[in-house]
């Protein structure tokens, strides 16, 4: 085990990989693969990455060079998290989930600045967890990690498939989902909601996507002035975080 210029532990080669997830898949960030091997000759592993969330990304082969300083990684590396991840099904057993029950499901954060400052100031407010999918979204690393101030890990951090269904699978353990949209006609301060919530937060870029905007149950949006006409992702998280936070006193 070795660990990358932003002080990520890395794990070069296939064997060593199946080795670690055979131990626990909770640290697994994600695992990338040369993108000449076809994929037949890691099926097995692709599977058991499926199974537990972890996303393989097919890079070429100066990525891995560059990721294992010209090590000898086999066509495969993995990137270890400096938190336990948690799943979602056994958070839910274990959570006495009601109406003072809040989680942050994140929609494609990929500035890991973002997400350490969201998992600050939502771990601050109290909320219960943060969601993330695998896909299209920044990994907890060792850069949010050191951004979060250390407070990555206090709360869980629940990965899912996707943000879809993740959405879908709160929406059957009871949660209201609410996004947050610059558009939506109900403002942050006066809207009315009941737990367990579920707050989205979108991308830095887009937003929430359309497929993720049919799943909501409501929308609120964050008075602004001066036709300023958006914040940051992780100011927004924080604001929805204290105001939820406000309304529990």
């Amino acid at each position: 085990m070795e660990k990358s210029e932003k002080n990520n532990l890395l794990i070069f080669g296939k064997h060593a990989i199946r080795e670690a997830l055979s131990r626990g898949t909770g640290k697994i960030s994600k695992i990338f693969v040369l993108n000449s091997l076809a994929p037949i000759k890691y099926d097995d592993l692709n599977k058991e990455c499926e199974a537990h969330n972890i996303p393989i990304s097919s890079v070429p082969i100066q990525k891995l060079d560059r990721l294992s300083n010209q090590g000898n990684h086999q066509g495969f590396i993995a990137e270890i998290s400096p938190i336990d991840y948690t799943n979602f099904f056994e958070w839910i057993e274990q959570t006495m989930v009601g109406s003072s029950t809040a989680v942050l499901l994140l929609d494609s954060i990929e500035d890991p600045h973002n997400l350490g400052a969201i998992i600050r100031s939502a771990t601050a407010a109290g909320i219960s967890a943060i969601i993330i999918p695998t896909q299209q979204q920044v990994p907890v690393n060792a850069t949010v990690f050191k951004v979060s101030a250390g407070t990555a890990g206090i709360i869980p951090v629940i990965r899912v498939h996707n943000t879809e269904q993740g959405l879908k699978d709160l929406k059957l353990a009871g949660f209201t989902l609410i996004g947050l949209e610059g558009n939506a006609p109900n403002s942050l301060w006066t809207a009315e909601w009941t737990g367990p919530l579920a707050f989205v937060v979108g991308s830095e870029g887009g937003g929430i996507s359309k497929k993720v905007a049919k799943l909501l149950d409501s929308s609120v949006s964050i008075p602004m002035e001066h036709a300023v006409e958006s914040l940051n992702a992780s100011v927004s998280a924080a604001l929805i975080s204290y105001e939820w936070k406000r309304r529990q006193a």
